[in-house]
């Protein structure tokens, strides 16, 4: 406990926000015994301990420290009868003045720019500086929050929390796709190692909370700016199809303006060949050869459960169809726009309409269809491509590439970021964790249980480097268990009764 204190301190003291609040709140006729310094790190402590996020704990939480840290923190101040201790009362009304202070004047369901500035710093003090050094990438995902306010009993009614709405969740029961639940959207972004990089501690750097009734990915914009504005580079945005199916100007045209570069899984809707530009197949985010064969562009991502060969052979068609991409040429201009060329003069495919790659090896891949009348990709040795053609699926890598399968794969960090804070063992943030409401109230407990979460995932981490250190100077380095996966043919030829003779 003493060991969490003094870190909660710290990052309390790096973010600077206690002294900033304490100015906004009124002067009474008393001084208050509690300061917001004192309040943040009981809230804290609170969910270091387990605890749910009541008022009550965080009273309890306090008065359970030792005297020495109680008289420190003003928790048992002296006064002319005597020592007085810290009461639930005066922890409930400096709650609701922080709150008030942080709120907008007419609440909306988005966190005012005074929360959100909280937030960040508090956010960003609890990651160390060696530890975002180490990485730019993060991954980005939103979870369900339910509040503890029963909704309203008839469309339009009023309820406890007003800010909250229905949304629409994964739901777990057998037959049942989704679900409705009365609450908030949770949007975290997580640290992510970088492409063929060290690991890195999946520490959670930014979150959000919003309303159901608001676009959660057209919300997280603004946090990823504020993060630019700050002095922070982004590097990938790792992100499910959920932000990848959203209209073009509300993610992936303003992500990229920040100069991050998308790494996303698309949507159904938006695989394979999508209209065509000068003559050019529009496809998963990409422009191809318009002889380019069909099967190749509706070529979709790996199965989960796929074995060996299919691996081997979806990498081989990958491979294939990004012979038929066009090239790009040229970078980003000042407006989005940049060029591209046919494969053929590339060197990427053999073709008669340009009679130079006719002297390509044989084994490069022959158009054997070409168009009858050139498009202008066929014609121009390059193609203006503007920022508006496939805005909403250009990414990184190729899709569905070997390459995108791989750096794809570390969006799964923020997964286990909302699994470790929705752990019965620990911090359970699911109905009635949190018994306050409105977006306000519910972010200062949320933030200080992210907080805690990434102090204990930054002591695993150490404690597991450490060990496989021990190891390696051993000599007993830890192998990767191999995964062995029985197929059918396996078990039939285990069972035929030529195998028992």
């Amino acid at each position: 406990m003493l060991n969490a204190l003094a870190w909660l301190e710290a990052v309390l003291d790096a973010s600077g926000v206690a002294p900033r609040i304490e100015k906004l709140l009124p002067l009474g006729v008393r001084a208050r015994q509690l300061r917001v310094h004192t309040l943040l790190l009981g809230m804290a402590l609170s969910q270091a301990d387990g605890r749910a996020a009541h008022l009550t704990r965080v009273h309890r939480a306090l008065v359970e420290l030792p005297r020495h840290q109680r008289r420190a923190l003003g928790v048992e101040v002296a006064t002319k009868i005597g020592w007085h201790l810290l009461t639930y009362r005066q922890v409930e009304r400096t709650f609701n003045l922080v709150v008030a202070a942080l709120s907008k004047e007419t609440p909306d369901g988005e966190p005012s720019w005074l929360l959100c500035d909280v937030l960040d710093a508090l956010m960003e003090a609890s990651v160390p500086s060696d530890v975002t050094a180490r990485t730019r990438d993060l991954a980005v995902d939103w979870s369900d929050h339910e509040t503890f306010s029963c909704p309203p009993s008839h469309p339009g009614g009023d309820c406890a929390d007003p800010e909250a709405s229905w949304g629409r969740r994964k739901c777990d029961q057998p037959g049942r796709k989704d679900e409705l639940f009365f609450g908030y959207e949770l949007q975290a972004a997580t640290m992510v190692n970088e492409e063929g990089g060290s690991p890195v501690p999946e520490l959670v750097r930014r979150i959000l909370i919003t309303s159901c009734a608001i676009d959660p990915p057209a919300a997280f914009v603004a946090v990823l700016a504020r993060m630019v504005k700050s002095g922070v580079t982004l590097g990938d945005v790792l992100a499910d199809a959920g932000y990848a199916h959203r209209v073009a100007e509300h993610w992936a045209l303003p992500v990229r303006r920040l100069g991050a570069k998308i790494v996303t899984d698309l949507h159904p809707q938006d695989r394979g060949p999508r209209g065509t530009h000068g003559g050019a197949v529009i496809a998963n985010g990409n422009l191809y050869c318009p002889s380019t064969p069909p099967a190749l562009l509706a070529l979709g991502p790996l199965a989960r459960n796929a074995i060996a060969h299919e691996v081997a052979a979806h990498d081989v068609a990958s491979a294939e169809l990004a012979r038929y991409k066009l090239a790009r040429r040229s970078a980003d201009d000042a407006d989005g726009f940049h060029r591209v060329s046919c494969p053929a003069v590339t060197g990427k495919v053999r073709c008669p309409l340009r009679e130079s790659s006719m002297a390509l090896p044989l084994t490069r891949p022959e158009v054997s269809s070409a168009p009858e009348h050139r498009p202008a990709c066929c014609a121009q040795q390059t193609l203006t491509v503007p920022v508006h053609v496939a805005a909403k699926t250009t990414q990184k890598h190729d899709y569905p590439s070997r390459n995108h399968r791989l750096s794809y794969a570390r969006r799964t960090a923020v997964e286990r970021t909302f699994s470790t804070t929705k752990d019965r063992a620990s911090n359970d943030m699911t109905r009635g964790w949190c018994r306050v409401m409105g977006v306000t109230a519910i972010s200062l407990f949320a933030v200080t249980c992210f907080i805690v979460r990434n102090k204990r995932i930054l002591d695993s981490f150490e404690l597991r480097t450490i060990e496989e250190e021990r190891r390696r100077v051993a000599g007993r380095a830890p192998q990767t268990r191999r995964r062995r996966r029985k197929t059918l043919d396996d078990l039939v030829t285990t069972g035929s009764p030529d195998s028992l003779l």
